[in-house]
C-alpha cells in the first residue's frame, strides 16, 4: 500500500444522516422512489420526501397510509434535494423540520429500530386536523 492510499479520504456516509418515515417494508440498498403512492395522499407524487431529523420522520411513520408497521429508515440521497415547500414557510418559518423533497431515489442504509412514539392523543389530533383539512378542501401537497 502506497502512502497515498493511506492519506486518501475516508468517505462517510453518515456526515448527513436523512431519515424516511413509512409503513413500506425495505431492505438495505432498495431504492425509494417516485412512482408509488403518497404516504398521506391517495395519488402518485412527482417528488418523495425527507426529513434530516426523527421527529418528522416519526410524524411520517406515524400518519402513513396502509396496515404495514410504521418504520424509520436511514436513507441517502442519490442526486439534489430543495426544502419541502409544503411546510417551508408555510407551515413553519424557515425549516425547522428539517425536511426536504427530491425527484431523485434515495438508497435505504439503515433502520431505525428504537424510536419513541408520539403519544397516542397527539397522533389522533394531527390525524384529525389532517382529516379536516381534507374535508375543507385543503390538504394540498404543492408539487
Amino acid at each position: 500500500m502506497s502512502t497515498t492510499d493511506t492519506q486518501a479520504p475516508i468517505l462517510n456516509p453518515f456526515s448527513q444522516t436523512f431519515f424516511h418515515g413509512t409503513k413500506a417494508d425495505l431492505k438495505i440498498g432498495d431504492l425509494i422512489e417516485t412512482g408509488f403512492n403518497s404516504n398521506f395522499v391517495d395519488r402518485q407524487l412527482k417528488h418523495i420526501y425527507l426529513s434530516a431529523t426523527l421527529n418528522a420522520a416519526t410524524w411520517g411513520a406515524e400518519l402513513a397510509a396502509g396496515d404495514g408497521r410504521e418504520r424509520i429508515y436511514l436513507v441517502e440521497a442519490t442526486g439534489p434535494l430543495e426544502d419541502d415547500p409544503n411546510v417551508t414557510d408555510k407551515k413553519f418559518p424557515g425549516n425547522p423540520t428539517m425536511s426536504y423533497r427530491s425527484t431523485h431515489p434515495f438508497k435505504v442504509v439503515g433502520e431505525v429500530t428504537v424510536w419513541q412514539k408520539h403519544s397516542p392523543e397527539q397522533i389522533k389530533a394531527m390525524k384529525d386536523g389532517l382529516e379536516m383539512l381534507k374535508q375543507q378542501g385543503i390538504m394540498v401537497i404543492e408539487e
